[in-house]
């Protein structure tokens, strides 16, 4: 009986192996895990609900979350898109829901509902599972691969590797000529100490613009202030697509904030309508702006040099553009990043140049497949990373 052996038993390890199964059921099919338990990055995913994919269905649309891969992924998005792993799971007894962002998590909130699936699948198909075999080095001998691991060595017919960022398999990888894409981090909070958002952690604004200053890159959305600085959707996507920039520069640059994602021409116009509007009223007494709540209006307002005691009447125009700076050009210095919740990500990898994306078999030797976060791909949070896993899985084992 031919043998294939997954080399990770994390989402994309279980989805392959499982989809290996349904379509070959004549294969052997076995899970190598280095860890003494399984699918631990899918239970802490999406607070512990499994944020499996993202309600987008337009391919050319989807790839646009992939800051790296997405040329090489949009072939592979028609052949196993959103809407397959929809019905995927659903056709296995696991009906997903999506949220207002566009989210999909299981109906039942939980993600050891994505885990007993994947578990129930494995038995039900006799996929065998080795627990704690961390594999030391994998080679080609005599038209069969060689997996050598601390207590057993095999010799089998295909190796499928999908073991996430690891850099003892990256390293194997190098052996065998593959160019490994050096990983940085890709999703990350913004490290700032400045007086403005000092001790106002908790607080958002739903949709700023925020800029690396001296780059191209900007992005919009929610923003958040926590206790080290800056995070949030708008915050995350450009960490994700800034990745390489921002390792370049060892996480010391500046950030550009505008807290309403309006032009600066347009907010001074606003804000000299309230001058005239509301001459008599104190500017610090409340918010202007919906969006903007009182107590970062405040330190803004301080930042910009004025007295939040001050009446509107009594602003010059020079200390409305600087109060107006302060709303759409708010500068911070950022020092530092800091890992989105446990959920780390890396922009790393396998090169996808050596990867046939029509299989993902390496273009380097025959019967040596990699998918998911072992490749240079990653995606901004949102269940996108999941869906590269889900998609090169089940490509894969397609292939087969």
């Amino acid at each position: 009986m031919e043998k294939v052996i997954i080399i990770g038993g994390g989402a994309s390890g279980f989805f392959t192996a499982i989809n290996i199964k349904e379509q070959n059921p004549n294969l052997e099919v076995v899970i190598l895990e280095k860890s003494k338990s399984v699918l631990q990055k899918v239970k802490i995913s999406g607070g512990g609900r499994c944020n499996v994919t993202h309600a987008c269905f337009e391919p050319k649309e989807l790839v646009k979350f992939y800051p790296r891969g997405a040329k090489e992924l949009l072939g592979a998005f028609h052949k196993f898109m959103t809407g397959d792993v929809f019905e995927w799971f659903e056709n296995r007894g696991v009906p997903l829901k999506i949220e207002e962002d566009g989210r999909a998590f299981p109906e039942s909130n939980s993600s050891q509902t994505i885990i007993d699936c994947f578990l129930n699948l494995a038995k039900t198909h006799n996929i065998i599972i080795k627990k704690g075999c961390g594999v030391n080095d994998f080679y080609p001998k005599e038209n069969k691969w060689i997996i050598e691991t601390k207590n057993e060595t095999f010799t089998i017919d295909k190796i499928i590797v999908a073991c996430g960022s690891n850099k003892r398999i990256w390293d194997i990888s190098k052996k065998l000529n593959h160019t490994i894409i050096e990983p940085v981090p890709s999703l990350f909070t913004f490290n700032i100490n400045d007086e403005i958002i000092k001790d106002l952690g908790g607080i958002s604004v739903p949709n700023a613009t925020v800029k690396l200053v001296n780059t191209k890159l900007e992005n919009y959305g929610a923003l958040l202030i926590t206790h080290w600085g800056l995070s949030g959707p708008a915050v995350l996507k450009l960490s994700a697509f800034g990745a390489r920039i921002l390792a370049e520069k060892d996480y010391n640059y500046e950030v550009e904030v505008n807290w309403l994602s309006v032009p600066f021409e347009e907010i001074l116009l606003q804000l000299n309508d309230l001058k005239q509007n509301n001459a008599r009223k104190t500017i610090g007494i409340k918010s202007p702006f919906s969006e903007i709540p009182k107590r970062l209006w405040e330190r803004i307002v301080i930042a910009s040099g004025n007295n939040i005691n001050e009446n509107w009447a009594d602003l010059s125009k020079n200390q409305l553009r600087k109060l107006c700076e302060q709303l759409t050009k708010c500068t911070f210095k950022a020092n530092g990043k800091s890992t989105f919740k446990d959920e780390f990500v890396t922009a790393g990898g396998i090169d996808l140049k050596e990867i046939n994306f029509k299989t993902f078999e390496s273009k380097l030797h025959k019967n040596l497949y990699f998918v998911g976060e072992v490749l240079n791909i990653d995606a901004v949070t949102g269940g996108f990373n999941f869906q590269n896993a889900w998609t090169s899985g089940f490509i894969c084992a397609k292939s087969l």
